[in-house]
């Protein structure tokens, strides 16, 4: 009962970070309906950015900061210069310069900093507490739930309370009648692109210190189940995103637990599969598809 406790608990805190990742491919997807497969590759940047922030600053703080500014930077950067041009006809002309750009961006970080991975520090003890005998979250897995609910919580009151986020769902679901209205539908997709690199980036930093260590292919994996993550959970749906991203957790973690972490990527897929076959739009599917 007690490793049935501590494998949930753990399982969550990572589950949040899967959800984290695949929020931001889910507001991709909702601006621009583009699967951004470049998103691990952008994020990957950032966390190179907070590395080295950390290192010259010695403030986890700072590097944190970084991380997010240069997120949002890149965001902006990849499509102001890039996704901006690709041909609007074709669905496969965005997915295509997307994986081109994962081609770059890895290779010129390789050539940088080298393929070795480098070890980076958490700002807190990663030991887990014990509550009456029995082992639950570390302090930095309560600090990883707190910062990804905060921030979940505070993009859905910037999607539903504020006037930026109305006028960036508006241009999300009828970009021509937002026009009409006045409202700079460009403007809101450099504002998406930018929200939701800085949200990969910082998904990214909390993980890549744990398990992974810094190096240009660090966020691959992550992808891969964030991506699993996003259509398990549906890729319209930002409610999707969460409870997805702790079922796919919480399943990986008392798997690697039970069986061992080589059958966790199968049970992921073989949770994938189910779900498609289920319900092939995600758990939390629109009833309607909508046209962009």
């Amino acid at each position: 009962m007690d490793r049935l406790l501590f494998l949930l608990a753990t399982g969550l805190a990572r589950g949040a970070i899967f959800a984290l990742f695949a929020l931001s491919l889910v507001l991709i997807w909702r601006a621009a309906r583009i699967v951004n497969f470049a998103q691990g590759a952008m994020a990957v940047v950032a966390v190179y950015v907070a590395f080295a922030v950390t290192g010259l600053t010695g403030s986890y703080w700072a590097g944190l900061a970084s991380a997010l500014v240069a997120g949002a930077a890149i965001g902006f950067a990849v499509e102001r210069g890039v996704m901006r041009f690709a041909p609007q006809g074709s669905p496969l002309s965005g997915v295509i310069i997307a994986i081109g750009l994962v081609m770059v961006l890895q290779s010129a970080l390789g050539i940088a900093f080298g393929a070795q991975v480098r070890p980076m520090q958490v700002p807190f003890d990663e030991r887990p507490i014990e509550i009456a005998g029995v082992p639950v979250l570390s302090p930095y897995d309560l600090f990883v739930l707190t910062v990804a609910v905060a921030v979940m919580a505070g993009l859905a009151l910037l999607f539903a309370r504020t006037s930026l986020g109305l006028q960036l769902r508006a241009s999300a679901f009828a970009p021509e009648v937002s026009r009409l209205l006045g409202v700079r539908v460009s403007r809101m997709l450099t504002v998406g692109w930018m929200l939701s690199a800085a949200v990969a980036a910082l998904a990214a930093l909390l993980l890549v210190p744990t398990e992974l260590g810094l190096s240009p292919h660090s966020t691959d994996v992550l992808f891969v189940y964030a991506f699993t993550v996003a259509v398990v959970g549906g890729l319209d749906s930002p409610p999707g995103a969460l409870v997805g991203g702790l079922i796919v957790g919480v399943v990986m973690s008392l798997v690697t637990g039970y069986l061992g972490a080589t059958v966790a990527p199968i049970a992921v897929l073989v949770l994938l599969v189910v779900v498609l076959l289920v319900r092939p739009g995600g758990i939390f599917s629109a009833r309607q598809v909508r046209q962009a």
